[in-house]
């Protein structure tokens, strides 16, 4: 399904209210903005916080939802809600085909890809690594792997922020 009829389907599944489905249409509200980097930027500090305490496989979920809450803040700012992850990375799909942000197509396959990387444990996007930590067995992180998953989120984050704070054109 191409992106704009995923759009179209998501808004569709968002008029029924039903959880965990599609998008809404809201009125953009500064409030839900902030909220959701402020969860973000808890999400990032978490990552730290579980290696600290040997529990660095959770930093990979830690990292993903924190780019996901940076993602929904510019969601939110155009004036949606998000009731599914899927449709969440649909609308920011757009917007970078459209250029309504300086986010990559690229960047945006490190945290979500509907064409999954068939070998995850050699993969570096951030979404192979959660999934690597989410569906194995393993435990924690090499040290490698997770200075280079805390550094990505990072520049991702800060990049995403930057946009949820730009001015509207």
């Amino acid at each position: 399904m191409d992106t704009q009829n995923k759009i179209k389907t998501c808004l569709k599944e968002g008029e029924m209210g039903e959880k965990h489905k599609g998008l809404r249409k809201i009125k953009p509200s500064r409030e839900l903005i902030t909220g959701h980097i402020k969860k973000a930027i808890h999400n990032f500090n978490a990552i730290e916080l579980f290696s600290k305490f040997n529990y660095s496989d959770w930093s990979a979920s830690a990292a993903f939802y924190c780019l996901y809450h940076g993602l929904l803040a510019l969601i939110a700012k155009k004036g949606f809600e998000s009731r599914n992850q899927s449709c969440t990375f649909a609308l920011i799909e757009q917007m970078i085909e459209d250029k309504e942000i300086s986010l990559s197509i690229d960047e945006l396959k490190e945290i979500f890809d509907k064409d999954m990387t068939e070998n995850l444990e050699q993969s570096n996007k951030i979404l192979d690594i959660r999934e690597n930590m989410q569906y194995s067995i393993k435990t924690s992180l090499e040290k490698q792997e997770f200075k280079f998953l805390k550094e990505r989120t990072k520049y991702l984050f800060d990049k995403i922020r930057r946009e949820v704070e730009k001015e509207p054109k």
